[in-house]
C-alpha cells in the first residue's frame, strides 16, 4: 500500500450534483447545479461589459462560452484588483460565488484572471501559423501594457 499527501481528484459528475470545483471550470449549462454561494470558477468570451452610472460602480460582464453565456457581477473593490483583466480582458476566467434571484443566475465575482493568450494559441494550433505581434494580447508579465 503506498500513501501519499494528494487527494483523491474530484469527482466532476453533474448530473448527481457534483461540480467542478476552481481551479476546474463549470460550463454555463452546468449553472443551476451548485447550490446558492458555491464557490465556482466559469469561463468564456467577453461579449458585454456593462458600466450603468447608476449602479454606484458596479461593472457587469457577460461571457459566452461553447453552452451559453454567464452573468457576472463585479463590485468596485474587486474592479480596482484586476482593472487590466476586465477593461482589456477578450477571454476571462471568474472565481466567485454563484448568486440566484428571479430565475437570474449570475456570480459575484472574487478573482478574475486574464487568459486571452489562450485565443492567440487556439488559433496558431487551428491554422499551423502564428499571429502578428501587434494583434497578440499584451500582458502585464511581457511588460508590454494595452493602450
Amino acid at each position: 500500500m503506498q500513501v501519499t499527501s494528494n487527494p483523491p481528484p474530484v469527482q466532476q459528475d453533474t448530473q448527481n450534483g457534483h461540480w467542478p470545483r476552481p481551479p476546474s471550470c463549470l460550463r454555463a449549462r452546468d449553472l443551476d447545479v451548485p447550490p446558492v454561494n458555491a464557490r465556482i470558477a466559469v469561463a468564456g468570451l467577453v461579449i458585454l461589459r456593462q458600466r450603468p452610472g447608476t449602479a454606484k460602480g458596479v461593472i457587469f460582464l457577460t461571457l459566452e462560452d461553447e453552452t451559453g453565456v454567464v452573468n457576472i457581477i463585479v463590485w468596485r473593490h474587486i474592479y480596482e484588483r484586476f482593472r487590466r483583466a476586465v477593461v482589456a480582458g477578450r477571454m476571462l476566467r471568474v472565481t466567485g460565488r454563484m448568486q440566484r434571484a428571479h430565475d437570474v443566475t449570475h456570480v459575484l465575482a472574487e478573482d478574475i484572471e486574464d487568459i486571452s493568450p489562450l485565443l492567440d494559441q487556439l488559433l496558431a494550433e487551428d491554422t499551423g501559423r502564428q499571429m502578428a505581434p501587434e494583434a497578440r494580447t499584451q500582458t502585464w508579465e511581457s511588460g508590454k501594457h494595452a493602450p
